[in-house]
């Protein structure tokens, strides 16, 4: 039992901020979730007693007569259930304005720090927390265990570029940007505890033991092997506050990456942790000191660096070295041991070279075909394609681009996917650049092509004979986004066309006229694809300006009603970093599923069924990172993969969802759009269109 303050004693009402009585209401419904496993209630009375405990890095006396009596309560929790709880508790005890404990309370308060210690590590271990709440919990952990550099918490913004420090010798600010990449190899040496520097061990028994067991084995490749023993041995001592920040850095980077959901989350957020071992140097007092030393304020025996370590990167390489600024312009550190963005990759790469597709050694994967009269001007490139199925075996892509010299106007084309030779085109008639398209095969077997313009004009063509079916015509939603089909239970096909202005209408292909209306929020689009859930039944998802993803099913009249559409999980985006920009639909043997994608160049895939993440996603791009394109497909073995790239970069990678297998496709050519086409991907770019092998023949 821990030494607590009675609820009812006297001396309680004379601390600030909780009552007896908000504490007992608390810990009743903590104790009720232990045997019911409910937890909403406890977490949002939790939430209100923070703001009376902790006020702006401030924290009131009252904690440290509160907290003993819920960390008993929360120690009885499943682990999985009081991550969070953990978390706030190491923001509180890490606090920059903390009173010392009176006197009469320090048994207590001491001895909840030990319960929570060993609380915490016991959630660690058993809950699988994500990424980012794994790094919180980790330095909550290492914070109960009396250690520095716990107070990272507060100022520790990994999922941003730059990184903030204060310099231990002059306490200026500075700021290195753009730090914060995901290197395959360190760009720097692990710290070192040999003698003199090991940490002693901590007197007594402490929980770490399972931490260093967890620890073992390969979870960050050899090169991170160094960081990793490091870590091991900073668990095996128990953390001593005496241990350099440095090391119990490595440890934190050793827990994420062990424990860290998803796992490519965790190794990504692990192996930027560790960046945090190197060094960096003050740009005011031109002293080097350990990265870890500029995290927090004041830190227990900080020391600078004689001489500056020397930088391991590459000659060749890019880095994020940057040159010191003048005062008073806010400064710039120059970092001695900075991080690179590697230029190796891991994975199978393929190169055109022509009109040939080479692999890694030099043999040929197959051949590129260029489509003929596929560039609308002298200067002018592609800007959305669509691939459309004929009855009868015939495949064809639409292309739309526009001609310089013709005030912005649109001209499609049809090419056969065969060959790469026009049958159709350039049909004129659109008064805007197309922005977006869509085959839409309706229920008589004809096969009709949308198409979209950036001042609102939306068109519609037979696929067949490549004659306007409507003219286009302007309309005042805003610029059309995006497009796709949907089929309804009742038999009708409609197309959906979405805006930068939040209008997504359903509308009747035959007029063109909006028959029904989704997005209820009203938010502007950026991505829309028809997700198939059922024979005769698609739902459409979307994905606004803000990176949130909407999910609605069209065969409803009410569009607040959400019919078979079930919403994306947002715990499993936020958990994840994943601030979406495109949506694709993934067709597999058992179903569609749903791909996002961000500017990063990560991919998740969703069951649209659950709206939860389906295995492991694709992790963030090198070299192909921006405004991403994607597109799905099956391959003729019954494979399928998702090809993912960014808008003007030259890089495509092809996944494997099913398998984790990534290959990567190095064009001579600026991507503007991608589309799908069986065994190749259609590529869109600034001269024209291209058709790239996606297997080896």
């Amino acid at each position: 039992m821990i030494p607590k303050l009675p609820l009812q004693s006297p001396h309680w009402r004379d601390l600030a901020g909780v009552t007896a009585e908000e504490v007992q209401a608390l810990l009743d419904l903590m104790t009720s979730t232990a045997v019911t496993g409910a937890d909403d209630e406890w977490r949002q009375a939790w939430t209100y007693m923070t703001d009376d405990l902790l006020d702006d890095g401030t924290v009131y006396d009252s904690a440290y007569a509160v907290l003993p009596h819920l960390v008993e309560a929360a120690a009885e929790l499943p682990p999985g259930r009081s991550v969070d709880f953990w978390v706030d508790l190491g923001v509180i005890v890490t606090a920059e304005d903390r009173p010392p404990v009176p006197a009469d309370l320090e048994p207590g308060f001491s001895a909840a720090l030990r319960l929570a210690e060993q609380a915490a590590i016991r959630s660690f271990l058993t809950a699988g927390a994500p990424a980012k709440a794994c790094v919180q919990l980790a330095l909550s952990c290492v914070a109960f265990a009396g250690h520095h550099i716990g107070a990272a918490l507060w100022d520790l913004q990994l999922g941003e570029s730059h990184l903030a420090l204060l310099c231990p010798g002059c306490d200026s600010d500075t700021e290195i940007l753009k730090f914060f990449v995901d290197p395959v190899r360190p760009p720097f040496e692990a710290p070192q505890l040999s003698d003199p520097d090991r940490a002693p061990a901590r007197a007594g028994q402490h929980p770490w033991g399972e931490v260093a067991a967890a620890l073992e084995g390969e979870v960050l490749g050899q090169e991170w092997e160094p960081f990793l023993r490091v870590a091991r041995e900073v668990a095996a001592a128990g953390v001593p506050p005496e241990t350099p920040g440095q090391a119990a850095l490595c440890l934190v980077t050793g827990m994420v990456a062990a424990k860290g959901t998803p796992q490519w989350a965790g190794g990504e957020w692990a192996r930027q942790l560790a960046l945090l071992t190197g060094h960096f140097r003050c740009w005011n007092c031109e002293q080097t000191w350990p990265i870890a030393d500029g995290l927090v304020e004041g830190p227990d025996g900080a020391r600078p660096q004689s001489p500056p370590p020397q930088s391991s990167t590459p000659a060749d390489s890019s880095a994020t070295n940057a040159t010191p600024a003048t005062p008073p312009t806010p400064p710039t550190a120059t970092v001695t041991t900075a991080a690179v963005e590697s230029t190796g990759e891991a994975t199978p790469r393929l190169q055109q070279d022509g009109t040939a597709l080479l692999a890694a050694d030099g043999t040929s994967w197959g051949r590129i075909t260029v489509f003929s009269d596929s560039a609308p001007g002298p200067s002018g490139g592609i800007d959305s394609l669509t691939v459309a199925s004929i009855p009868g075996g015939t495949t064809l892509v639409a292309g739309a681009g526009t001609r310089t010299g013709t005030g912005g106007r649109g001209e499609l084309r049809l090419w056969d996917v065969t060959d790469g030779r026009l049958l159709h085109g350039p049909l004129p008639g659109h008064p805007d650049r197309v922005l977006s398209m869509t085959a839409l095969p309706l229920p008589d077997g004809r096969v009709l092509l949308a198409s979209g313009g950036d001042t609102g004009t939306i068109g519609l063509w037979d696929a067949v004979t490549g004659r306007p079916v409507l003219e286009p015509a302007a309309n005042w939603l805003g610029e059309v986004t995006g497009m796709c089909g949907a089929a309804l239970p009742d038999g009708r096909t409609l197309l959906v066309t979405a805006t930068s202005r939040g209008a997504v209408r359903l509308r009747d292909p035959a007029t063109g006229e909006s028959v029904g209306r989704l997005n209820p929020s009203g938010r502007p689009i950026r991505s829309v694809t028809a997700v198939p859930v059922s024979g005769g039944h698609t739902l459409i998802a979307a994905v606004d300006t803000q990176g949130g993803v909407h999910m609605w099913d069209p065969a409803v009249d009410d569009p607040w009603e959400p019919g078979a559409a079930v919403q994306l999980k947002d715990r499993a985006l936020s958990d994840a970093g994943h601030r979406v920009a495109a949506v694709a639909a993934v067709p597999t043997a058992d179903g569609t599923l749903l791909a996002t994608g961000d500017d990063r160049g990560a991919v998740m895939v969703w069951d649209p069924a659950t709206g939860a993440p389906v295995r492991e996603g694709l992790p963030p791009a090198t070299g192909t990172a921006g405004l991403p394109v994607m597109a799905a497909t099956t391959l003729h073995d019954g494979r399928t993969v998702l090809v993912t790239g960014s808008r003007h970069g030259h890089g495509l990678r092809v996944w494997e969802p099913a398998t984790g297998a990534v290959r990567q496709i190095l064009l001579d050519v600026t991507i503007t759009c991608l589309a799908a086409a069986g065994p190749e991907v259609i590529v869109g770019h600034d001269h024209g269109v291209l058709g790239v092998p996606l297997a080896r023949r």
